[in-house]
């Protein structure tokens, strides 16, 4: 039941990705071997390169919802700065991220980590206050200048989806999202917005 309730996760998001349901988690299996003979409709696309929009400096707005999954509607602004560098010739990133909040201050830092088996990134985040990387990984790929990830994880006592959401409207812009989901990705409430500004060298 252990291995359950470990492996599942990873199923429901990968059919999550896939579009063949509402709901899901990634597996980061690694495919087999083609056998001799076989053919395959298309070929899964290399996406080593795909953060590599973010390296460099941003200025970012931030909008975050208080009080998640409770119904509230209060939000709260802020702006941060963000400084991402390539890692492996770009086959992993980092981004550290700083900002003063309405409730203190924030030092945080992503790690974003990619398999070329698998074609997908994982995400970490750490922050100064726990010193530790978040886990589960929040994993993913961009597909048609989309970027979307997800993991399950445990929200106040509750069982709940994640997933981010990344847009690259402009070489010197782009928009994340934060959303959680208590009802296995069916629907999905956003609870923080990241829009970042290139800053000019």
């Amino acid at each position: 039941m252990q291995l359950l309730n470990r492996v599942w996760p990873y199923l429901l998001a990968m059919r999550l990705i896939l579009g063949s349901c509402s709901a899901g988690v990634l597996a980061q299996t690694n495919s087999g071997p083609v056998k001799a003979g076989a053919q395959t409709t298309s070929e899964e696309r290399d996406g080593q390169h795909d953060f590599d929009f973010q390296f460099g400096r941003w200025k970012a707005h931030n909008r975050r919802l208080l009080h998640p999954l409770t119904g509230s509607n209060e939000w709260v602004e802020f702006d941060s700065t963000i400084v991402a560098r390539p890692i492996w010739e770009g086959r992993a990133n980092m981004d550290e991220f700083e900002a003063d909040t309405p409730s203190g201050h924030i030092e945080g830092m992503t790690v974003r980590l990619y398999n070329p088996k698998s074609h997908q990134w994982s995400i970490y985040w750490a922050n100064q206050k726990y010193g530790t990387f978040s886990l589960p990984a929040t994993v993913g790929k961009f597909k048609d200048g989309r970027g979307e990830f997800f993991d399950q994880e445990d929200f106040n006592g509750v069982n709940i989806f994640v997933r981010f959401l990344w847009t690259v409207p402009t070489p010197d812009t782009t928009r994340w999202e934060q959303a959680f989901s208590t009802d296995a990705g069916k629907t999905w409430e956003t609870n923080w917005i990241i829009t970042a500004t290139r800053e000019k060298q």
